[in-house]
């Protein structure tokens, strides 16, 4: 399946699970990390032909997405001699997706870069879109840049090696977009049976029409909304809550999904309070993210401090908070004015 990202500016296409042939005139530099290297790496030659090829291989993880990776990137780009006309691939998940993105971004003022995601999240969300970046000490992903790929080819022959914990991180991206924008995707999903969504006999028929709903609904946002002045901030459900957890937890915790399955929860628990969903739906959510064994709690240990992180998320504004909240299953809505007491209450649950 071929879905375009339909872009005033530099459109593309995400392929999935389609046969692809990747020849280049020019340097190419493939970024990826040394799990993914010795597991797909052959695989991928096979299908590339360049001028001249260079891999560099990065520490895995979500605590090395920072400053100091990006800067050995560069480096070992320009150790390589490579131009404005050379290309990088960022094969792996979204880690590698996002820095990829960001050095190919701040590179000589920008060169050309695709994405061969190797892991359902970041199929479904890192790889799409155009958002890179990294984290720092006071956030995830607060350094970065819009910067969009040429093209992406998603496999889900790459997935079979992945572990479940790994698999089901994904799938909370998945649930996010079903929630936000399209009820019968949730429904795909809560008919999903466990073992079938585990099996490799079963996994390229599910995951085929996970990836390319979820590319789909994202391209349509991304289309209209590239640089998140406003519908794109629904695809970050979860994800106001979660960056926090996630910083709170120095990246070692939780696997970003797994929190963003937390941040869902903490979410539809303030839209419960406002009236915007009701308990059976707020339940509904819960035990699909339990049926996949997907976190949902968090013990937060000071209301104050987990309050005050919130101004640092990069929807708010004049010190304002915009929530991205749930208003019925399968439509999201921006909430910006909330009160405190009323923040504080739903997350007095997660105490």
């Amino acid at each position: 399946m071929q879905i375009e990202v339909d872009l005033k500016e530099n459109p593309y296409k995400v392929f999935v699970d389609e046969p692809y042939s990747l020849e280049f005139d020019t340097k190419v530099v493939i970024l990826s990390n040394p799990k993914i290297l010795g597991l797909h790496l052959n695989s991928l030659l096979k299908n590339i032909k360049c001028k001249e090829l260079f891999i560099i291989s990065v520490k895995d993880g979500e605590e090395y997405k920072n400053l100091e990776s990006i800067e050995e990137i560069l480096n070992q780009m320009f150790n390589s001699k490579l131009d404005r006309k050379s290309l990088l691939i960022s094969f792996g998940g979204g880690v590698i997706s996002d820095m990829g993105g960001f050095a190919a971004s701040i590179y000589q003022r920008g060169i050309d870069f695709i994405n061969i995601p190797t892991t359902l999240l970041a199929c479904v969300d890192a790889a799409v879109g155009g958002k890179t970046g990294v984290n720092n000490a006071f956030g995830k992903n607060l350094i970065g840049s819009f910067y969009q790929p040429k093209a992406v080819y998603c496999q889900s022959e790459f997935l079979r090696t992945l572990n479940e914990r790994e698999l089901k991180a994904g799938l909370a991206e998945v649930i996010k977009m079903a929630v936000m924008f399209d009820e019968k995707l949730l429904d795909f999903i809560e008919n999903i049976d466990e073992n079938a969504f585990l099996s490799a006999t079963c996994k390229d028929e599910i995951f085929t029409t996970l990836i390319s709903k979820s590319v789909e609904l994202k391209a349509r946002v991304v289309e209209k909304d590239e640089k998140e002045a406003g519908l794109r901030m629904l695809l970050n459900y979860g994800h106001t809550f979660a960056h926090i957890i996630e910083n709170q937890t120095q990246y070692k915790t939780y696997l970003h999904g797994e929190a963003v399955a937390i941040g869902m929860n903490m979410a539809n628990s303030l839209a419960l309070n406002l009236g915007f969903l009701t308990r059976n739906e707020c339940e509904r959510v819960e035990k699909i993210l339990e049926k996949f064994k997907l976190p949902t709690t968090y013990k937060i240990k000071d209301l104050n401090e987990f309050y005050e992180a919130f101004f640092l998320d990069k929807k708010t504004h004049h010190q304002k908070i915009n929530f991205i909240l749930a208003h019925r299953l399968g439509k999201g809505i921006i909430k910006g004015d909330i009160s405190k007491d009323m923040i504080l209450k739903s997350l007095g649950k997660f105490q």
